[in-house]
């Protein structure tokens, strides 16, 4: 069990139960990575869900490292489920809790469960002393977010988590132009790998350059080791193009979304309902080819945020 003290308050912090096996890599300094589980209960359905959750659990193995799929079970913080609570979240699907930042509170007070966003999932992963985490796209600002404010927690939690979030860039239903700004403003660093262009999620590439380009995870560990050594906390975004084989062509794509865009406001879908309304209808109309990229995607980003901590690990062993 680890905590955080509490700034302010003398009373102890909510812990976090890490599971034996990942408690014990942390101790030996060996990579750990942390994976979401909203992907389980609200990105894909069963059994898909399942399935895919366990493969991506086995992709970080493949690579020497320990998984930590993270998720609320019964209002406590969890740092690496069982296969039993794996299947649990997927069999429930979308009936589990949405958790990001401001819904665990109420989670744990009232002790009930919750899937973990991109943004819940670096929190939880930090108090365990986590410091790489593998999901599929991070949130970031809806399309017409100028007008709304629509912005995902997930942009905020970069600014100030100390994680690395590996990803397929920013989900392909949001602006992405915009969200490249608002972590720019908050001073996140988003690295292309292998790549000058933010990948577009589904796609390769979205036609918005990058600053940064790195090939190696090496490469990446030095970055993200530099950053923490100078204190400078937040995250970082590790940007991950689709595997060429697998990615659905952005104009394909792009049309279908403006479709599921227009039949979301047609149907007043809003709020947190919108992203996974429009997920599973993107589905629905691409015949099933979205679901196929996705998991071909997130699994690609488990076997390099592997290799990251991998590289990371053996970084902090040579230079403390």
């Amino acid at each position: 069990m680890t905590s955080l003290p509490t700034p302010g308050d003398s009373s102890p912090a909510p812990a976090v139960r890490v599971q034996p096996e990942v408690a014990q890599a942390l101790a030996r300094g060996a990579p750990v990575v942390a994976l979401e589980s909203t992907i389980i209960s609200h990105g894909m359905p069963w059994p898909r869900n399942l399935e895919t959750a366990l493969q991506l659990e086995d992709e970080v193995r493949a690579q020497g490292a320990v998984p930590a799929t993270v998720a609320v079970v019964d209002g406590e913080l969890r740092a690496g489920l069982a296969r039993g609570e794996i299947e649990a979240l997927a069999r429930a699907g979308p009936a589990v809790a949405k958790a990001s930042r401001r819904d665990l509170p109420v989670l744990l007070a009232e002790g009930a469960s919750g899937a973990t966003t991109v943004a819940a999932t670096m929190i939880v992963a930090a108090m365990a002393g986590i410091r790489v985490f593998a999901t599929g796209g991070i949130g970031g600002v809806h399309r017409g977010g100028e007008r709304s404010f629509d912005i995902s927690a997930d942009l905020l939690e970069l600014a100030r988590t100390p994680v690395a979030v590996v990803c397929a860039g920013v989900k392909a239903i949001l602006d992405l132009r915009l969200t490249l700004e608002v972590l720019e403003t908050h001073g996140v660093p988003v690295i292309g790998y292998g790549t000058d262009e933010l990948p577009a999620f589904w796609s390769r590439a979205s036609g918005l350059k990058l600053d940064r380009r790195l090939d190696t995870p090496e490469a990446v560990a030095r970055v993200l080791h530099a950053q923490w050594r100078m204190g400078l906390g937040g995250g970082a975004v590790v940007a991950n193009p689709i595997p060429a084989e697998c990615e659905v062509p952005h104009e394909r794509i792009e049309a279908v979304i403006r479709q599921a865009l227009a039949e979301a406001d047609e149907a007043g879908i809003a709020g947190a309902a919108v992203t996974p309304w429009l997920l599973a209808r993107v589905q629905a109309l691409t015949g099933g080819a979205s679901l196929q990229a996705n998991v071909a995607l997130v699994r690609a980003n488990a076997r390099l945020a592997a290799q990251v901590a991998g590289a990371l690990a053996r970084l902090q062993a040579a230079r403390g």
